[in-house]
């Protein structure tokens, strides 16, 4: 049964962790779009180019910049708004800067997230929780089978296994806290989700491979491909984003069912190595080049992985819409044809996709 997320959402309020980043750009306007009232929390967007300022976003939420490892601060400000939903996105998302930071990846992506389920413990009143993580929770063993929900989790870079912490974080806080079986006494119902590498307009973060392309294609210059032979569950932001208020949506109509983790993922056997993605992104930009620069002591990043989506499609009804190559199409088409008007761009890719 499709669920009508407009109903789920309008008149709902909504605390949104990272709502200055690229998802949660996409997420607040989408929010908005279904009519609920959104709090945003999160750093202030890195520059004026981001989406977050390109949408004004602080026209479509209340928005609340404070960093998500102050513990009290995150605490106050979801307990002064009584939300109905949590979705929580902020962390240190990129593998690369791990690497540098890794005091400070593990510091937001692990305590951050236990800040959020701890001031859960102190709302008095229902509320259903989406706590979003990655693909690269799993123990990645390069092997083609894709991961499902119930693989060992791991992660070789410090990006990777913070988000493995927060996940066993997430499972001992509802096992002891928010436990699915005594949802009437504490009436808090969480759930986790793993999405694939997400692709979508208005991403210009460094170290990621759209981004990269789309400054390179924008400047006429050739695109530098890292590991032009790794294989990843690319998928169109929208995918994810859908799958993250559907599963918030269901798992308010059963609180018990739903309060485990699912991944939302690209279809089976969609999968593209970092080379195909660059040629479908040339061809639909309509020129470009490419090249695969020589990197001594490059830090490791995987190989292949790929998630499996069964539990999500049988349990909540949810499926991709877009195949990798239409997701590419989407992307490439904002950059070219967006970018200069991404309120009414990506508003017109959100009407179109959820059909508003």
């Amino acid at each position: 049964m499709t669920i009508d997320l407009k109903s789920a959402f309008h008149g709902k309020r909504v605390f949104l962790t990272g709502h200055t980043g690229f998802k949660g750009a996409w997420l607040t306007l989408i929010l908005n779009k279904l009519g609920a009232e959104v709090k945003g929390y999160a750093l202030a967007p890195l520059t004026e180019q981001d989406l977050y300022p390109q949408i004004d976003g602080d026209s479509l939420c209340h928005s609340v910049i404070a960093d998500i490892r102050d513990r009290e601060r995150v605490k106050r400000e979801l307990l002064d708004f009584q939300p109905d939903f949590v979705f929580h996105m902020a962390a240190q998302a990129l593998v690369l800067d791990s690497y540098d930071l890794p005091v400070e990846t593990y510091d937001t992506n692990v305590m951050g997230t236990i800040y959020v389920l701890d001031a859960l413990r102190s709302l008095k009143k229902p509320c259903t929780s989406v706590i979003i993580t990655t693909d690269k929770v799993y123990e990645n063993m390069e092997v083609k089978d894709p991961y499902p929900e119930t693989a060992r989790f791991g992660g070789f870079d410090p990006y990777s296994n913070s988000k493995a912490c927060a996940e066993l974080a997430i499972s001992s806080y509802r096992n002891s806290f928010l436990n699915p079986l005594k949802y009437e006494e504490h009436q808090q119902a969480v759930a986790a989700a793993r999405s694939g590498n997400v692709i979508g307009g208005g991403d210009w973060s460094g170290n990621r491979l759209v981004p990269d392309i789309a400054r390179a294609l924008i400047t006429n210059e050739p695109v530098e491909i890292r590991n032009p032979n790794s294989v990843r569950p690319w998928q169109h932001v929208l995918d994810p984003l859908n799958g993250y208020l559907t599963l918030a949506a269901r798992l308010a109509n059963d609180p018990v069912k739903h309060a485990v983790g699912y991944n939302f993922g690209p279809r089976p056997n969609d999968e593209r190595t970092v080379l195909d993605m660059v040629e479908l992104a040339i061809e639909n930009w309509g020129e470009g080049s490419y090249k695969t620069p020589d990197i001594k002591n490059k830090p490791h990043e995987a190989g292949l992985l790929k998630l499996a989506i069964d539990k999500a499609k049988t349990e909540l009804d949810w499926e991709p819409q877009f195949t990798s190559a239409e997701a590419v199409q989407w992307t490439v088409n904002w950059y070219r044809d967006g970018r200069d008007d991404a309120f009414n761009y990506t508003s017109k890719q959100i009407d179109e996709f959820f059909h508003l």
